[in-house]
């Protein structure tokens, strides 16, 4: 069956909850759509905010030919056969090429779209949840404009909730559902802003609900539990994304190279982005070995860098490489732990005074000052601010 968060999918604008600040009548993006003059878009913006939705209402409301595609399962020979189509027939209208997760495509891949988008041959469609500052070429950038979305209020989210139990049809409004707050409340906060877990988590709870008087009781027991059903679904689905990366980290973390490797293993198979994983473990080297092996840091890198110049499937082998240096190296959070100390006493506070002697002195008014008197550069002294003298920050 159709999940219900497919079938209760808005197909116009009027329809369409949430993200407000790209899409008031008085915005760019609205005026675009109702006007017909589309041009290149990139959607960033985190897990069910609504990316895909949106591309499909822009087609429709421009009657614009649609094609889908997610970059985790189309190889770019494919699409270049599709755009090469197009672009000979170009009389044939416009067609928008919406491909989801584009930061899966390494900068390669991206590059041999871009004669097709200056040209007009294509209006592209991107989405993608990281950064597109990291993850889009710049070439390509330049051509597009990029839309940020957020993740879905509260009130947005109960709005959906409620479309969801008044429609008959494609909706749950057969089922004649009773839910007390406590229970839209919990669904609500375990969706964690994204409509796509929450209507899945909601339909797992309507469809085992018990019937009490003709209505279907779903109670806050059922709500967790239908949760719990789609973790497990996530699990062999691959979108258990952060529990995932968390598992791999902490594996790390206690040097354990076999578990380490097992949840590397595990987003490798679901096809989690390479980048996404080196990113976090380019962090972990600063923030978990540090000074203990400084070597790892540069060996992060080395991993981020192959895996952005090869893909999948070879870059699984550099994460593994760097997986188990890392877990193998000694750990110290020594450097970690000493900046956001001494950021605390930044935070706390603000700009004390630089003692004199280490200020530079580019003005004779300066120099009449003290700024930089008695400068020796391999003092032994303490050159933090007076208040903060003696201060040990890093040990």
């Amino acid at each position: 069956m159709q999940p219900l968060a497919d079938r209760i999918r808005p197909t116009n604008l009027s329809d369409f909850v949430g993200q407000k600040h790209i899409l008031s009548k008085q915005s760019l993006l609205y005026k675009a759509i109702k006007s017909g003059n589309i041009f290149p878009i990139i959607f960033w913006g985190p897990p069910g905010s609504g990316k895909t939705t949106l591309a499909r209402i822009i087609a429709n409301e421009t009657k614009a030919k649609f094609l889908e595609f997610s970059a985790v399962n189309t190889k770019t020979a494919e699409l270049k056969k599709i755009f090469e189509d197009l672009r000979k027939n170009k009389s044939d209208g416009k067609t928008i090429i919406f491909i989801d997760e584009i930061h899966r495509f390494n900068k390669l891949q991206q590059d041999s779209f871009l004669p097709y988008v200056e040209r007009g041959d294509i209006l592209l469609i991107g989405a993608t949840t990281e950064n597109p500052s990291f993850e889009i070429i710049p070439p390509l950038l330049s051509r597009t404009r990029v839309f940020t979305l957020k993740s879905l209020s509260q009130d947005e989210l109960k709005k959906i909730i409620e479309t969801a139990l008044k429609d008959n049809e494609r909706g749950l409004g057969r089922f004649a559902v009773k839910m007390d707050a406590d229970a839209i409340d919990l669904l609500i906060a375990g969706s964690n802003g994204d409509s796509r877990v929450l209507l899945n988590a909601f339909e797992i709870a309507v469809i085992n609900a018990p019937k009490i008087n003709k209505r279907t009781v779903v109670t806050k027991e059922l709500i967790k539990e239908a949760f719990q059903k789609r973790f497990l679904m996530y699990d062999k689905a691959g979108d258990e994304h952060y529990n995932t990366i968390s598992a791999f980290i902490k594996s790390m973390r206690a040097s354990n190279i076999n578990s380490a490797l097992y949840y590397l293993a595990r987003m490798v198979e679901v096809g989690e982005d390479p980048l996404f994983i080196a990113r976090r473990m380019v962090i972990f080297a600063s923030e978990d070995i540090g000074m203990a092996q400084p070597t790892a840091l540069v060996v992060a890198n080395e991993v981020f860098n192959a895996c952005e110049k090869i893909g999948y499937p070879e870059c699984q082998i550099n994460l593994a490489h760097g997986t188990v240096y890392l877990a193998n190296a000694k750990k110290s959070r020594a450097s970690y732990n000493g900046y956001f100390k001494a950021l605390e006493d930044v935070q706390k506070y603000g700009n004390l005074p630089i003692p004199f002697e280490i200020l530079n002195a580019p003005t004779k008014l300066m120099k009449e000052l003290g700024y930089g008197n008695n400068y020796n550069p391999y003092t032994k002294k303490d050159l933090l601010p007076d208040k903060l003298k003696g201060r040990e920050y890093f040990t």
